[in-house]
């Protein structure tokens, strides 16, 4: 697979965990009582970065010129 197929597919996955952590946030607030601890409420953030990271580079493929390679014999 190359790098374009390989960012598509961690960006699919990074999406699952992240909807995985947003619904155990959710959980966690409304099973305890009080505010829960700061490592479940902030579990979403990480791979929500990489997913901005990751969405903005396959926003970008289509807008930059692709390499034409010369060989010159």
């Amino acid at each position: 697979m190359n790098r374009t197929a390989w960012m598509r597919q961690g960006h699919r996955w990074l999406s699952i965990v992240f909807t995985v952590t947003v619904i155990l946030n959710v959980a966690a607030r409304a099973v305890g009582e009080g505010e829960p601890s700061p490592w479940i409420t902030y579990a979403p953030l990480p791979p929500l970065f990489l997913q901005l990271l990751s969405g903005l580079y396959l926003f970008a493929l289509p807008y930059v010129p692709k390499r034409r390679s010369t060989s010159s014999a």
